[in-house]
């Protein structure tokens, strides 16, 4: 049965076949009108199609040529940002140099009385028993050892030890420091001295019993001992 109603399918559709071919050929210039149409319907969405791809590759050329451009942008703005970093590093130095050089005149001016020689920090050694800084002026700067060292807040050290370029100096917080001092108030002496228990602080000692020490006080160097001169601001009591 399956094979009868097959065998029908097939003899239908040839049927229709045969109608259409002679239509075709019994119809001369409709023939022609027809085939045109039928050739018309397969070219033109083949065209259509490639003239799509055409115009997508061309979009595809635009992009490739937009990432390049994209890229060479991308160098140029980096390069304008090492270049504005190199500037920001310039005026840092520049901002770090006036600082130093304001330091410097407001020290002149507060010590006027003394010939000062400028430098800066350049190592540290801070530990609990030693406090030493080195600082990059020398013995061609005209810098000898036991020479008083002042900093902008007052009192830092003297030179130990000294080379052609640099100079060690023991720190008023070092534990073997020891600075004679007067009170502000009383004008009381006093002997300063660095301590392991605190690391940026120092200990009065000697200090007479009917004493009456005010906080905030000021304490200065009072000139005994023959390294610091007399005058120098030291600190504040703390308490």
């Amino acid at each position: 049965m399956y094979k009868n109603k097959k065998s029908g399918i097939i003899g239908i559709i040839i049927t229709i076949i045969i109608l259409i071919l002679i239509v075709i050929f019994s119809n001369g210039e409709k023939n022609t009108s027809f085939l045109e149409n039928a050739a018309s319907n397969l070219v033109m969405p083949l065209q259509n199609g490639l003239t799509y791809l055409k115009n997508k590759i061309k979009g595809n050329n635009t992009f490739f040529s937009d990432i390049s451009n994209l890229k060479q942008e991308n160098e140029e703005l980096k390069k304008k940002n090492n270049e504005l970093e190199q500037s920001l590093r310039e005026l840092e130095n520049i901002k770090t140099q006036n600082e130093t050089l304001k330091e410097y005149l407001n020290l002149t001016e507060k010590y006027g009385e003394y010939k000062t020689i400028p430098g800066y920090v350049i190592n540290k050694d801070i530990s609990n028993y030693s406090k030493t800084i080195v600082i990059n002026i020398g013995k061609n700067d005209g810098v000898e050892e036991n020479m008083t060292v002042i900093g902008n807040e007052g009192l830092v050290g003297h030179i130990v030890s000294v080379t052609n370029s640099t100079s060690k100096v023991q720190t008023i917080i070092d534990t073997a420091s020891s600075v004679s001092a007067v009170m502000g108030t009383t004008k009381e002496a006093i002997v300063c001295k660095g301590t392991l228990e605190e690391t940026s602080s120092l200990q009065a000692n000697y200090i007479p019993t009917n004493e009456n020490i005010v906080q905030g006080d000021s304490i200065e160097t009072s000139g005994l001992g023959g390294i610091y001169p007399k005058g120098i601001h030291i600190g504040t009591v703390k308490k």
